[in-house]
Parts: structure tokens; sequence; C-alpha cells
């Protein structure tokens, strides 16, 4: 990769973290170098990082000042952009149960009222669509993904909600997301999986990862209730397909 072709920005956090911004807008390519950026330095351990952070077009480094100096780090990262390839190590394919009836979709009449469409219009629309996951954050294995269709598309509540159950799945602008965690949230809610996003008590808590592609399968309220009681009772364990 030639770094003259990319905007980078060093900002400090503080005086153990910076962010290294890699362009000014939201897109797939910007995000593609964010993700292929943090797996390279995750994977060639550099000394003193203490966390890293990817976002839609940034990256967060945490590091320890005592181990190394910021400079030399960014130094260092400067050097990873060189060759640093995007198109490498694609993400996993999940494919996870959603119900947009009843009372798991309490905001779809409300969508269909300004888009012009019909209920289920907008769950084909949202249904149909592969979702790829740009960045973590909010909530932990909280999934900002998009692009969403452009006619489902539409702005977050005026008025959030103080609660929202574990496992509402919601859109706003562009994006669709999940909540792994009973939590406020503003966005419109258009249904529910029952598959735990996070778990504390797994091997690896956070079940999604920035880079996956995710689609969401419909069921009915019957099928989620039993797919519930399979996941409460370890019959069910959500796996991804080979690599999107």
């Amino acid at each position: 990769m030639d770094t003259e072709q990319v905007i980078v920005r060093f900002l400090p956090c503080g005086d153990t973290a910076f962010t290294m911004e890699l362009g000014d807008g939201i897109d797939r390519d910007t995000n593609a170098r964010v993700i292929a950026l943090y797996k390279k330095a995750r994977d060639d351990g550099i000394s003193g990082i203490v966390a890293m952070s990817p976002t839609f077009r940034s990256l967060l480094v945490q590091f320890d000042p005592d181990v190394v100096h910021p400079k030399d780090l960014e130094q260092k990262f400067l050097s990873l952009l060189d060759g640093l390839d995007c198109a490498a190590a694609p993400g996993r394919h999940w494919r996870l149960p959603l119900c947009y009836d009843g009372e798991f979709g309490p905001d779809l009449a409300d969508v269909a009222r300004q888009t012009g469409l019909s209920t289920g219009e907008i769950r084909r629309l949202h249904a149909e669509h592969d979702y790829f996951i740009y960045m973590m954050g909010f909530l932990p294995g909280y999934a900002y993904m998009g692009d969403l269709p452009e006619p489902i598309r539409v702005p977050r509540r005026q008025t959030p909600r103080t609660r929202l159950s574990r496992g509402s799945v919601a859109i706003a602008g562009e994006l669709t997301s999940a909540y792994p965690l009973e939590s406020p949230g503003g966005w419109n809610l258009i249904g529910r999986t029952p598959v735990p996003l996070f778990d504390p008590a797994r091997e690896v808590p956070v079940l999604l990862a920035p880079g996956d592609l995710v689609s969401f399968e419909p069921v009915s309220e019957k099928d989620f209730a039993s797919l519930e009681r399979d996941i409460a009772s370890g019959a069910y364990v959500a796996q991804p397909e080979s690599p999107a």
C-alpha cells in the first residue's frame, strides 16, 4: 500500500493512547485498511501495546509509555501500512435467526409509515441483505453493521427507550445492529434474535468481530421460543460458515 495515497493522522488521547485516522469517510475501503492494520499489529505482537480498538475509519491504540515512546510507536504503525494486504484474512459469515413478529418488532409500523413500504417489505429487505461489521462498540458484543438497503433507511427515534431486551435488532440511518445486553437505545426496533452475542462464560465472550458478515434468517415466534430453549440447554450453538 502506498501510504501517500492514504490520509493518516495521529491524534493523542491522553498520555497512554492515540488514535490513528486512516480517512475522512465511512466506507468499505477505509474500514478494510483499519481492520487489516489492526490484525497486522496484533499478529506482530508489538512491544508496549496494551490494547487496540478498530473503528469505522481509525484505530485506537493504548500503550505503556514505560515500554515504548508514542512517536516510535507511530513510526512502527506507518511502516505497517507499507505493503499492507487489505484483502487478507476475510471475516466469518454468521446466519442469525431473527423474529420480526409481534412484540419483537414494535417499530416496524413506524418505519413503514416513514418509508411508505409495508411491514412485510421492510422485513424482506432487511432479511435478504448480508451485513458487514464495520466496528464494535457501545456495549460488549455490539456490532455496527452496514450497509442497510436504502429504501428502509430511517433516522434514529426522537425519544430513546430506557430499556431494550437482549437480542433486540434495530436500524438507524445506514446501519443495523443487535443489542447484546439489556440497555437503553434510540434505534428503531424491528425484531429480536435469541442468539447470545455476549456471554462471559464462553471462551471468547463476544460472538462477532469487525470484518465478519451477518445474515438474518426470519423465524416465527414459535421457532424463536424453541430456539431459546435449545440455546439454554446447549442443543443449539451459533457457528459461522466458511470465511465470507
